[in-house]
């Protein structure tokens, strides 16, 4: 019996393409192969690109430029590029790069089976269309192996917001939802192998609209639906767009039990004219005044958020806008970043801030960002959390879980097991942790 191919993923980005990468995995194991941790006793090597970050092109060209010497070695290996930048970069990615075997876009990568045994004949491969056949149901038959407790679950994707910074709506395309039966279906596949929690994940998850018995369903209505899996003890989503807020996904944060108090909800800036600029379509009155909304349904909900500072034509009294939406606001997470160019979006034609100018309101920002995380972080000690333990801690005896608010527990001198959940006093925080004792 012929020894298993090895397959080496890097994934780069938000976590669907973390779940795009156990899919592609999946793909290919019904090819033979099986998922190595090392690129160097690979036979394949996918790298699961995205394009959000600065130079995203440039870092993939980088990358695929160290395996040259691997690949000088190994004639036999094939390196592939999948994921956002391959979608935005197409056949260009093959003229830089000849040692690239395949190319392969997101929304094509249940082909990667046709597309291996393509290369293996020699031939290149290239798949960026936008197909038809719904590439989930083509993997569905994924293997019956245990998984971890929490898991990912893709329900829709795509945006039709066309935000003047972002390349989603060109490398995703327009928004798509899964219909709710194959979205049960695969829920309760997770759930048999050992999940416990599932994140609902798409670029406008609340925008979700996919087909059910009685017509289409919201995200809420799938939440209610996901709700009635037996097993299954948490449910998260992510990301959300402020306008797609309805009032029964507010109204099922207070309800909901299984539903996490914890939502990530981008603003972006804090200023309405950048807003504006960003073709964001809302406020930041409109904004807060939602937050309102959703903290009358949940109190004790934490919030998280997305920013970029030095936009186009931004002035530090825009800047200072946003400063005061944080503030009133107070985010438990916040991801903060310098905006930065890409090529064939609106934004990238405008005046640009100087990055010094830049640099320096990035590091006010995330200073605010990191007192309100501390504080929060910090309130929850001498509180009883309920703690999904995930994995071993770096210490003898000791298990790390993450709470309700997402906030990562370590535990030590536990009975616990990976899987359990448990009411745990939280006794001390410290930099990016709690700690705390099992109590039942």
């Amino acid at each position: 019996m012929s020894e298993p191919k090895k397959l080496y993923i890097k994934t780069y980005g938000c976590q669907m393409n973390v779940y795009d990468s156990e899919r592609m995995a999946e793909a290919l194991g019904g090819k033979g192969y099986v998922e190595t941790k090392s690129p160097d006793d690979a036979d394949m090597i996918l790298l699961n690109t995205c394009h959000i970050r600065e130079k995203a092109a440039e870092k993939v060209y980088s990358e695929l430029g160290r395996f040259k010497g691997l690949k000088a070695g190994k004639p036999d290996l094939k390196i592939g590029v999948a994921g956002c930048v391959a979608q935005a970069e197409g056949e260009e990615i093959m003229r830089r790069q000849p040692m690239v075997d395949l190319v392969v876009g997101p929304q094509s990568y249940h082909r990667l089976p046709e597309m291996e045994a393509k290369v293996r004949e020699g031939e290149k491969a290239l798949d960026t269309d936008f197909p038809e056949e719904d590439k989930f149901e083509k993997l569905k038959n994924r293997p019956k192996a245990k998984r971890g407790p929490s898991a990912f679950l893709t329900v829709q994707e795509g945006c039709d917001k066309f935000c003047a910074f972002c390349v989603v709506p060109y490398t995703r395309g327009a928004e798509v939802s899964r219909p709710a039966d194959r979205i049960l279906r695969e829920a309760q596949d997770l759930v048999e192998r050992g999940v416990r929690e599932i994140t609902l994940l798409g670029q406008n998850v609340n925008a979700y609209h996919g087909a059910g018995a009685n017509g289409d369903l919201t995200l809420a209505q799938l939440i209610w639906e996901l709700d009635k899996v037996d097993g299954l003890e948490r449910i998260r989503f992510t990301t959300s767009h402020p306008n797609d807020m309805m009032d029964d996904l507010i109204e099922a944060h207070g309800t909901c039990s299984k539903l996490m108090p914890y939502l990530h909800l981008p603003v972006q800036a804090g200023s309405d004219k950048i807003l504006k600029r960003m073709n964001r379509s809302h406020t930041a009155e409109s904004y807060l005044r939602l937050v309102e909304r959703i903290r009358e349904a949940r109190p004790d909900i934490v919030m998280s958020g997305d920013f970029i500072v030095g936009f186009p034509e931004e002035t530090e009294e825009d800047f200072q806008a946003t400063l005061d939406l944080v503030e009133q606001v107070k985010y438990g997470y916040a991801y903060s970043f310098k905006y930065s160019t890409r090529p064939g979006t609106p934004a990238a034609e405008r005046a640009q801030v100087p990055a010094a100018e830049a640099d320096e309101r990035l590091q006010r920002l995330q200073s605010m960002i990191t007192r309100h995380q501390r504080e929060i972080q910090d309130s929850m000690v001498g509180r009883e959390l309920s703690v999904l333990f995930e994995k071993p801690g770096r210490f003898d005896d000791q298990m790390v879980g993450k709470s309700e608010y997402l906030h990562s527990v370590h535990v030590t001198g536990s009975k616990a097991n990976i899987g359990d959940i448990a009411r745990v006093k939280i006794v001390s925080s410290g930099t990016n942790s709690l700690a705390g004792e099992v109590i039942r």
